[in-house]
């Protein structure tokens, strides 16, 4: 008999490129929606809706493809109608982390997020290439933490995600601190504030009067380059240049103390202000 899902959430924004996904396989779904726009999204698919009452109590795996802010209120309702030995999971650590999630010692959790396609993925055409998000034609990676359960839960979880993000080129194993260091903390703290940096940096050249092709051209180029080299892509470095001057930058942009946001306490108040409405 195949595993039936229900997937809370199935018009959102994630919600929807799982739906989409999951509509090409072989699960047995119930697709759970109560917004409007949600309920559009879905109609529009073809999908059609069940009854949450019926759905969650059947249901051996319930996805909550929810946001992070409603994640508490959703999970309080959803976990107990589950039935036992069913699996929970989630698309994010910062809730489960916030102690959003109820647990139940007869049932598992297992969080799930996809890396998204990397910046050096090799695509055989343009159309896979430009799936920046991944989940439609462009291979990626997914990290799969089990909040609690058993090595059975983990492995069904682990099943459901390569279906959830395909195609899926491997998985990796955290625990569900090590998924928090990665996101909240390296990829958004971190990463994501230093490229709305570089943005505003290219920006700020346009207004300036270079011309906008020449500062994309430039910036992007040497965005691939810098990757490249600092993450082992390329046999080379950079100039004596580039190095004493990002040398020089590094107490001019960074704080002396910005790597305590990979602290645990830190990474506490950073999911406790993601789930915060």
């Amino acid at each position: 008999m195949a595993t039936r899902i229900a997937l809370v959430g199935a018009g959102g924004k994630m919600g929807c490129r799982i739906t989409d996904n999951f509509v090409k396989g072989s699960y047995a779904v119930d697709y759970l929606e109560v917004s409007p726009k949600g309920l559009e999204n879905l109609r529009t698919r073809g999908v059609q809706v069940s009854d949450a009452d019926t759905a969650l109590p059947d249901a051996d795996v319930v996805i909550l493809a929810v946001p992070d802010v409603l994640m508490g209120e959703i999970a309080g309702s959803v976990v107990p109608r589950m039935k036992a030995g069913a699996l929970l999971m989630t698309l994010d650590p910062a809730a489960p982390l916030d102690g959003q999630v109820p647990a139940r010692n007869d049932i598992g959790c297992v969080v799930a997020h996809p890396c998204h396609p990397s910046v050096f993925n090799w695509e055989p055409t343009e159309e896979a290439f430009r799936d920046f998000y991944g989940g439609i034609s462009a291979k990626q990676p997914v990290v799969c933490a089990l909040m609690y359960g058993t090595d059975a839960h983990y492995r069904l979880g682990e099943e459901i995600s390569t279906a959830m993000y395909a195609p899926v080129s491997r998985v990796h194993r955290v625990t569900l601190e090590q998924m928090a260091m990665l996101e909240p903390a390296l990829v958004e703290t971190l990463t994501q504030t230093c490229m709305e940096a570089v943005k505003e940096g290219h920006d700020r050249l346009v207004a300036a009067g270079v011309p906008a092709e020449a500062v994309r051209d430039f910036v992007l180029g040497h965005l691939r380059i810098q990757i490249a080299v600092l993450f082992g892509e390329v046999n080379g470095t950079f100039s004596d240049a580039a190095y004493k001057i990002s040398k020089r930058a590094r107490s001019v942009v960074f704080q002396e103390n910005w790597q305590r946001i990979f602290d645990l306490p830190d990474i506490r108040e950073q999911v406790r202000d993601i789930t915060t409405r």
